[in-house]
């Protein structure tokens, strides 16, 4: 392999002539290395680290914050819930199966690495417009590698999102959340803080795949992006199947004192990690790293990625234990090193020296960037746009086009492709509610998860668009009756040394986390994914939430389907028919622009108190909240799930009906129930303050609604159901 200058590594001038003051020396080819991958965007945050502060990230509920692997959640009984959220971008890009399988497979060893076993996992993609056949290789690709690695682990993926606009073209999203369930007595943490324990690397064996993948997921994508596939890890589910069953063994005979997944920047960010928490050095002697291919260097058995493996340190004397419990597991477990007091990470060829760094220096010694933000020129432009001025547009024509848009349409095509019912845990499957419903096994509880981010919004306000990401999260956990406990975020965006894309950064971050304090969901696990950017620009601002609730009892949970006729239709939350930044401006005229929906997080709150008392009362027959396509789609959503029609009355009161039926403004949701619950539903408004709209009632087989008793749009559930079932079908096939 041809040696890299430091320019090629990711490595800035300023940051070289840094690195050689630490140093005291040039820095050895081997050392340049770990330096880059460890001082990449990817590992070191260095752009993004303190506006992440701003995020809250305690609570009650809280049992680990970031970082760790992963952040953990109390639901009681002695358990917990182990999630986080992480991207897979550049890889996926060019690669799009292996990519977004190995994405799966390092989010799952981040949660088995806490002591937890992976339960669930969910996704958030975005790719461009489907009519480009590129983009649909992409698609097909990301997807199949989502199912072949999931399905092949028997994790169920219950959950996740697809969004399809030209921002992603070239440089798709692929954002994977795994959730684990673990014993609070057995959490497991990534920490070696006594001198002369041994560290030991257990699992595959170490290539020369994901060479620099820290650093390659850290630079903008090119025409030469292709030329990196060695940067693209290759996973083996059947080998990630095994490591977890025998990392779990591990931890239930107490045999480890810290463990830590092999992803970026492989045995050099792990190490250094676990190391550097408890401030101790290390000694490695690369030539007891298990290998599978010949001749590879330090420099790159240092730094590879290869996938499906763990760095473990034993509890004192526990060696010979864990190799025969990986032995029957067919797995190799190897003492690679040992800790040290010295500070240093020092890493040997047998006798020889090939390289030391200081630990501290390659963790938190990271430079950090606060770059000066600038409100790029279309903010105020488009805040200022009036949808009134544009022409009128037959309302029917408006919902049949956006039931077949592919970011509104069923995304059957994609989730049949994974097993969502292996463990037999699913009680709320893709498609039927607002998020996925878990039975923990034992109990009598349910947990939640959802994913779920808006980018357009964030876009034309990133403030108001980070508070609503945060906030229709926690809405469609309610939604199925879920209490929200906590989220973990992907933060997606272009290079954050772009001004304006800098002020997108930090004003998102913002409005994620006053939502986040004011629903009392904070934040304990993350990914900051930037430069997600080609030649024809930069992605929208695409920050991904991932949320997790608890159902106290499973079978008071809710679905958005409607169940009988006669059942009332009724719209909680106040009236509003804002239209800025909604899919129906962008299908129907072209538009994306107006003023952003302003959410009202103590509405928000008590909203979702109302959905939790209701359906913990068995009050509510469905639930659906109103987003993606205003009003006329949560209706229509809910009559396919229940393939029951409804009837429905709205007033215009003297302005155009588009506001009242595709505004997505927050804080609103359609629920029915049985018309002998009407004077309860209306008196528990009325307790929280929240407004309620009866709007009709289910009935026949039709869609229909009405202004001034004049059919506004009948749609029958057959035709609607073909539009908005074949809308993704038709194009793959």
């Amino acid at each position: 392999m041809r040696e890299l200058s430091y320019q090629e590594m990711g490595l800035p001038e300023e940051e070289y002539e840094q690195i050689k003051t630490i140093m005291g020396r040039e820095p050895n080819y081997l050392e340049l290395g770990m330096w880059a991958v460890m001082w990449s965007e990817h590992c070191g945050y260095k752009n993004s680290r303190p506006l992440l502060k701003q995020f809250p990230t305690e609570g009650p509920q809280v049992i680990q914050g970031p970082g760790e692997n992963a952040g953990v959640v109390d639901i009681g009984d002695g358990q917990a819930l182990v999630f986080k959220i992480e991207s897979h971008n550049h890889p996926s890009a060019i690669e799009p199966y292996q990519g977004a399988a190995t994405g799966v497979g390092g989010i799952v060893r981040d949660i088995f690495t806490m002591g937890a076993r992976p339960i669930a996992l969910l996704n958030s993609l975005r790719f461009g417009e489907l009519d480009d056949p590129q983009v649909r290789e992409l698609f097909a690709g990301v997807v199949a590698g989502i199912a072949g690695y999931g399905n092949c682990l028997g994790i169920p993926t219950v959950a996740g999102e697809v969004y399809f606009h030209p921002s992603y073209k070239g440089n798709p999203l692929v954002n994977a959340m795994c959730v684990g369930l673990v014993n609070i007595d057995e959490i497991a943490l990534a920490v070696a803080s006594e001198a002369g324990s041994p560290i030991m690397m257990v699992g595959a064996k170490t290539g020369r795949d994901g060479i620099h993948g820290a650093t390659f997921a850290s630079e903008e994508l090119s025409e030469s992006s292709r030329e990196k596939r060695p940067s693209v890890q290759v996973g083996d589910p059947f080998m990630e199947k095994l490591l977890i069953e025998a990392c779990l063994e591990l931890i239930q005979e107490d045999l480890v004192a810290g463990m830590q997944d092999l992803g970026a920047a492989g045995l050099t960010s792990s190490i250094a990690e676990t190391a550097g928490k408890k401030g101790m050095g290390v000694e490695i002697d690369v030539l007891r790293v298990p290998r599978r291919e010949k001749g590879m260097t330090p420099y790159e058995v240092m730094i590879s990625e290869s996938q499906e493996r763990m760095l473990i340190v034993p509890r004192q004397g526990k060696e010979q234990r864990i190799k025969e419990i990986f032995a029957k597991w067919g797995l190799d477990a190897t003492v690679i090193g040992q800790v040290t007091d010295s500070g240093m990470f020092r890493v040997f060829e047998g006798e020889r020296l090939a390289g030391e760094v200081p630990v501290e220096s390659l963790t938190g010694g990271c430079p950090v960037y606060t770059r000066v933000g600038e409100e790029p020129p279309y903010y105020r432009e488009y805040r200022s746009f009036n949808p009134d001025s544009l022409p009128p547009y037959s309302y029917q024509k408006a919902l049949e086009e956006l039931l077949g848009t592919p970011s509104i349409a069923s995304k059957r095509w994609v989730y049949t492709q994974y097993d969502y019912q292996v463990m037999t845990n699913t009680a709320v499957v893709p498609g039927d509610g607002d998020a996925a419903v878990l039975r923990v096994k034992g109990t009598a509880k349910g947990v939640a998860m959802t994913t779920d981010g808006n980018s357009r919004l964030v876009y034309l306000d990133p403030y108001q668009g980070g508070k609503l990401a945060v906030c229709e999260a926690a809405r469609n956990l309610a939604c199925v009756g879920a209490r929200p406990l906590a989220l973990t975020n992907c933060l997606n965006f272009g290079s954050p040394e772009k001004p304006h894309i800098y002020w997108q950064m930090k004003n998102a971050i913002r409005g994620m986390a006053e939502a986040a304090r004011v629903l009392d969901t904070p934040v304990v696990s993350g990914n900051v994914s930037l430069y997600n950017e080609t030649a024809a620009g930069a992605i929208y601002p695409t920050p991904v939430i991932g949320m997790v609730g608890l159902i106290n009892d499973i079978e008071h949970r809710c679905d958005m389907g409607f169940k009988q006729e006669g059942d009332i239709i009724v719209m909680l939350g106040r009236r509003r028919d804002e239209l800025g930044g909604s899919e129906y401006l962008y299908r129907c005229h072209g538009v994306e622009s107006g003023a952003v929906p302003v959410a009202d997080l103590d509405e928000e709150k008590r909203l979702i108190e109302l959905l939790l008392e209701l359906i913990r009362e068995g009050v509510l027959c469905s639930c659906h909240d109103i987003s993606d396509g205003g009003l006329a789609v949560a209706l229509a959503e809910s009559a396919l799930k229940g393939q029951k029609g409804f009837e429905i009355q709205v007033t215009d009161n003297g302005r155009p009906l588009d506001g009242i039926l595709f505004s997505e403004a927050p804080g609103r949701v359609v629920v029915s129930f049985k018309d002998n619950q009407m004077i309860a539903v209306k008196e528990k408004a009325g307790q929280y303050g929240i407004g309620i709209q009866v709007l009709g009632e289910v009935k026949g087989e039709d869609m229909v609604l009405k202004c001034a008793k004049k059919e506004v749009i009948r749609l029958s559930l057959e035709q609607a159901g073909k539009i908005w079932g074949e809308a993704i079908e038709c194009c793959m096939k």
